[in-house]
């Protein structure tokens, strides 16, 4: 294990060119790309070897909270606030389809199989056929809003984190609730399974990161007070070590995934970190020429930061 005196945070970039608040992130199948969407409706591709010079790809006339980047297609699926999805062929540069869906927030999509789900603020998950765009269920288990989407690929189901507090465990052949877990004190805002499938974290507005053992019935293993205020986002590192926690509080954490215990913290004081809320994070899949995979972290005040976190794993223990 490791000491936080060995982990090393550097600050390589601050990306500009968003007009609005910065809600979301999204990988691309060239690790060297990522995708950002904002509250000013553009969707801007930026690529690590000119990081200077984003690339506007979209412009809806909505707010954007939702992207979700679709490999085997090489598509990137764009949610507009309060009406509905478009479909963004990156091979031909296009729009390949878009289907009108809601007069509410478009808060996550996630794809699963052929299957299109989104999540919105009047507690809808909208199924929909990813060849045809039709419709194909609407789930509504809750008059609140549907915040955050988790799928686990392995077991068929997907987790739901809702504003009434609960999580549930869905059947994605049935659409039956499997599991509803009372699980925080408020808003449930983001929702990630670990890589291996063992363990779902939950990130809320109470600022508790939950960790929940996913083989034992969803049995809650550990309880954090990890931020001062909501948390609003939580990524892995691509070989599952860590994991990142961003807040409103304008930090982001960075943690241990075995024990999960803090190791970093990332702010403004000490390392030139956002002015305000910190929407989300994106643990990149790129290498850079120390090998390190860059984190990345999106907020209100307009900017995009990508982070060097240095991990060097000397330790035997923790401090």
């Amino acid at each position: 294990m490791i000491h936080s005196k060995d982990i090393q945070v550097e600050k390589k970039y601050a990306l500009k060119g968003h007009k609005d608040c910065i809600y979301t992130l999204s990988h691309s199948t060239e690790p060297t790309n990522f995708f950002s969407g904002a509250g000013d409706g553009m969707v801007v591709q930026w690529n690590f070897n000119d990081l200077e010079n984003g690339r506007i790809i979209a412009k809806v006339p909505a707010s954007i909270y939702a992207l979700h980047y679709e490999p085997e297609r090489n598509k990137l699926i764009v949610g507009q606030n309060y009406e509905g999805i478009h479909i963004i062929d990156l091979n031909e540069n296009e729009e390949a389809g878009s289907l009108k869906l809601t007069g509410s927030a478009i808060f996550d999509i996630k794809v699963y199989k052929e299957q299109i789900l989104v999540a919105t603020a009047d507690g809808v998950i909208t199924v929909i056929d990813y060849r045809t765009l039709k419709i194909l269920q609407r789930i509504h288990l809750s008059s609140e809003s549907a915040r955050s989407i988790a799928i686990h690929h392995l077991a068929g189901e997907m987790a739901v984190g809702y504003s009434d507090n609960k999580i549930r465990i869905i059947d994605l052949e049935s659409y039956q609730i499997k599991y509803e877990i009372a699980a925080h004190d408020n808003s449930v805002f983001t929702l990630r399974y670990s890589p291996d499938y063992h363990w779902l974290l939950s990130g809320s507005r109470d600022a508790h990161l939950k960790i929940w053992h996913v083989n034992e019935h969803y049995k809650l293993q550990e309880s954090i007070v990890a931020h001062m205020y909501c948390i609003n986002h939580i990524d892995y590192r691509p070989d599952g070590k860590y994991f990142a926690t961003c807040s409103m509080d304008k930090s982001v954490k960075v943690w241990d995934a075995e024990h999960f215990k803090l190791l970093k913290v990332i702010d403004k004081a000490r390392h030139a970190g956002h002015a305000t809320s910190v929407n989300r994070l994106l643990w990149s899949q790129y290498e850079n020429e120390k090998g390190i995979n860059p984190l990345i972290s999106a907020s209100d005040d307009r900017s995009i930061s990508v982070w060097q976190v240095d991990l060097q794993e000397k330790k035997n223990d923790y401090q």
